[in-house]
């Protein structure tokens, strides 16, 4: 039986964080090669250090100038705001090392005579939404972005330019019968100009902190549990001060840890690879069975075979002891949803460039965009658990 009274906390970081500049960059290379050719394939990690970045994987679509591709992963940084010392857009150092997808991989995945598309790999994928939230995320971890969210645009507008681009929330939430109660104490560490102390940066940093979470959750928390910069300043951040790497950070990219992970990460991958593709599927499903209001959590797992383009499996928990319920909305799935390869592609329409700005502040919780951005995240569907 699971605990009715506890805390729970879930972390974020910013898009300056140097795994996530990683990720932003990778995003970058897929939506380069999605935008000439909606089916190119596209598997790119990226490593960050000081001064230094170099991008290598596989890549098999149109051909693009490893130039062209400098020059992009310098507007990304660029738009980081990173014009540091230690990590600068202008002067830093890019290294390109993408060469063509292995044939074998091509073969299981293409499709071809009768052959449908198939898995671009093997792998377990969870989706998740449970209603602590109008977004129906899990609420540590949507506070914990909404407060580095704020804290990044008032950064690149000019109106906190004492914060540099690295920084990490963590927030903590006390649960009674199951659901969000008050915030018991929040982390915020964050780069930040040496021309502040840490006092003044406490004070830089609050109303971002009291802007993000509902009062009736913050007005229990006490001073002393609001740590900012713990460590005592937090001057040296970036590549500069931690190396980076695409895909470390995907309990932040998904649900904080309030709900299982497959393992597998999304940046830099094309859509034929299900660790991204079926994640974002999962979530679609998930997201409109809350929605329909049959259960306040859902939790769908996928599994998939390289090659294969069906699902080996299909597992619901609706956490209400209903297995019956749960059994039919598994039926449910089975007959509405195509969760091949195929299938998941052209219902979310995710052959297009729109990953860039998956790459911070999570995949999930986010608003659909008109360019077809986070589509997985639309209520569109909801009838058809209602019935």
């Amino acid at each position: 039986m699971s605990k009715k009274s506890y805390l729970f906390t879930s972390e974020s970081v910013s898009e300056g964080h140097p795994d996530k500049v990683c990720d932003r960059i990778s995003d970058m290379v897929v939506d380069t090669y999605l935008a000439k050719e909606p089916f190119s394939r596209v598997a790119c990690e990226t490593l960050t250090t000081t001064n230094k970045v170099v991008l290598a994987g596989e890549t098999r679509g149109p051909e693009i100038k490893k130039e062209d591709l400098i020059e992009k992963v310098r507007g990304c940084i660029k738009d980081i705001g990173y014009e540091q010392k230690g990590f600068h857009w202008k002067n830093c150092n890019i290294d390109v090392y993408l060469h063509s997808q292995s044939s074998d991989i091509a073969m299981g995945v293409d499709s071809k005579g009768n052959k449908d598309e198939g898995a671009g790999d093997q792998g377990i994928m969870f989706g998740y939404a449970c209603n602590e939230t109008e977004v129906l995320m899990p609420a540590p971890i949507y506070y914990s972005h909404k407060i580095l969210e704020l804290m990044a645009a008032d950064r690149k507008n000019g109106k906190s330019d004492k914060l540099e681009p690295d920084s990490k929330s963590q927030v903590t939430l006390m649960y009674e019968n199951g659901k969000p109660t008050k915030v018991t104490s929040v982390v915020i560490s964050t780069q930040h100009s040496s021309k502040v102390n840490q006092a003044q940066v406490k004070e830089i940093v609050r109303p971002y902190l009291e802007k993000s979470i509902p009062k009736e959750l913050l007005s229990g928390l006490k001073e002393e549990e609001f740590y900012v910069n713990p460590t005592g300043q937090f001057i040296i951040g970036g590549p500069d001060g931690d190396s980076g790497l695409t895909g470390r950070k995907i309990i932040v990219d998904t649900y904080g840890g309030a709900a299982p992970h497959g393992g597998g990460a999304f940046s830099g991958k094309d859509p034929s690879k299900v660790d991204r593709s079926a994640a974002y599927a999962a979530r679609y499903v998930a997201k409109n069975v809350v929605a329909s209001k049959i259960a306040d959590k859902c939790l769908i797992q996928l599994a998939y075979a390289i090659g294969v383009s069906k699902p080996l499996s299909i597992y619901v928990d609706l956490f209400d002891g209903d297995e019956e319920k749960s059994k039919h909305v598994e039926k449910l799935i089975n007959d509405n949803f195509d969760l091949s390869p195929r299938g998941i592609r052209e219902m979310l329409s995710l052959n297009k460039p729109i990953y860039e700005c998956t790459a911070a502040y999570g995949h999930f919780g986010r608003k659909p965009g008109k360019n077809g951005s986070f589509s997985w995240e639309k209520t569109d569907k909801t009838a058809i658990f209602k019935k």
